[in-house]
């Protein structure tokens, strides 16, 4: 039986130190935490009696009986996802994120997260970490790096395709890197020109200011269009310049409905994308990426105490983070 340190939500939204036990089960690992991003999910679960974090960097400490794949001492982290069925179709077929039965963050394992000092998490959703990239680095690639990955390599996305992306914050400098990577022509879309220079250095090709905008000037169509804005866009700025059969991805999560103007997108054939986390096989894909590219999500970093948590969470949710908060265990 291990017992460690978990920072937990409440109803009124303070950070709570608690602990928890775990009994370590023979497909298991036993992980210290040594680093977690701040995804903007976690600030959606802070008022709930859970575990946060999902975005965990550590070292093994100790494996499972049947594990055979790490070993104590590797450097590891995981996601948003803790487990699936194993057995349906879209297990089967790679695409775990959609099995009925998926244990997703929010849903599953509520009694601890990344905001922990130990963690005890299924080896099968587990993944390694290039020795290239440092854990305070490989935390945020878990799941914010993931979901743009995902968008990018899942579905059909070439690199001879110009992708707009709007917001340069959590996810949005991440997807710049990506896309640039792969070879696409990238066109950044953000309220105002704050963010230009960094953009391009990032990869960008383009950057359009939006904000009073009353309509959007690129040098071309854009053939994907990913949402990384904590809110959606005016769809009647961007649909106009969206290239006929393009495809729109919203990947941040709001709870509002998606309203978008109709007759748009059935003269364009336009489509929109819903798009999850990676499954395990393009994660991997992903870190092996990031690494080959060496991609580096933007940081800033707060001690994992429950002062340090609250003052990430209030820096992310006043909007002031550049770009991605990470804790780290103390």
């Amino acid at each position: 039986m291990v017992e460690f340190t978990v920072f937990k939500g409440s109803k009124e939204g303070k950070i709570i130190k608690s602990t928890t036990q775990r009994e370590l089960q023979p497909n298991e690992v036993l992980i210290k935490v040594t680093h977690s991003g701040l995804c903007g999910t976690d600030e959606h679960y802070r008022h709930e009696d859970m575990g946060l974090g999902h975005e965990g960097a550590g070292i093994i400490e100790e494996v499972g009986a049947s594990v055979k794949t790490y070993r104590k001492g590797d450097s590891v982290g995981w996601g948003y996802q803790s487990g699936s069925c194993g057995h349906c179709k879209h297990c089967l077929t790679g695409h775990e994120t959609i099995c009925p039965e998926r244990k997703m963050y929010g849903y599953a394992n509520r009694d601890h997260g990344s905001f922990s000092s130990y963690a005890v998490w299924n080896a099968d959703f587990i993944f390694s970490i290039p020795s290239s990239i440092p854990r305070e680095y490989a935390a945020p690639l878990m799941c914010g790096g993931a979901t743009v990955f995902n968008a990018l390599h899942a579905f059909s996305v070439k690199s001879t395709d110009r992708v707009g992306i709007i917001g340069v914050g959590g996810l949005g400098h991440l997807a710049i890197q990506f896309a640039s990577k792969m070879g696409c022509q990238v066109i950044v879309f953000s309220s105002t020109d704050s963010k230009k220079d960094e953009a391009l250095k990032l990869g960008a090709d383009e950057f359009v200011a939006t904000k009073g905008a009353k309509e959007l000037h690129v040098s071309a169509p854009i053939d994907h269009l990913l949402v990384t804005t904590s809110f959606q866009p005016d769809w009647n700025q961007f649909l106009p310049i969206m290239s006929p059969g393009g495809t729109v991805f919203p990947l941040t999560v709001s709870p509002e409905e998606l309203k978008i103007p109709y007759m748009p997108f059935l003269a364009g054939e336009l489509r929109i994308q819903g798009s999850l986390v990676a499954a395990r096989q393009v994660h991997k894909e992903m870190l092996a990426f990031a690494a080959h590219h060496q991609i580096r999500p933007i940081i800033e970093q707060f001690p994992m105490t429950v002062e340090g948590i609250m003052e990430s969470m209030k820096k992310l949710e006043d909007g002031k983070m550049r770009y991605r908060g990470v804790v780290v265990a103390q």
